[in-house]
């Protein structure tokens, strides 16, 4: 069985109307790779270094479909929407079976 994969969102939003529209265009490639949100924004501290004000996580059913979800065309065209209007960092991680 593959383990899960994961994005982590860290992200400093800088028009919350133009994120929207990037949520909305995001939609479709989420609902085709079996996107899972875990964390979406949210009230969170920061305990220790530094982190933008925006959280997310989002969930997948392997670490492969993580990647193929971001790499897909559709999710590269809302990225794009994304990238005008928030910095931050994304990665992707594959889960723990521990």
């Amino acid at each position: 069985m593959s383990k899960k994969g994961y994005w982590i969102g860290n992200m400093d939003v800088r028009d919350a109307a133009v994120y929207e529209k990037y949520r909305a265009a995001n939609a479709k490639p989420f609902a085709d790779y079996g996107a899972k949100f875990l964390v979406r924004g949210g009230t969170q501290q920061v305990r220790e270094g530094t982190a933008n004000p925006r959280t997310v996580i989002v969930e997948f059913a392997s670490y492969a479909e993580a990647v193929a979800c971001y790499e897909s065309a559709a999710y590269q065209a809302a990225k794009d929407i994304r990238m005008s209007v928030a910095d931050g960092s994304l990665i992707i991680v594959e889960g723990y079976d521990g």
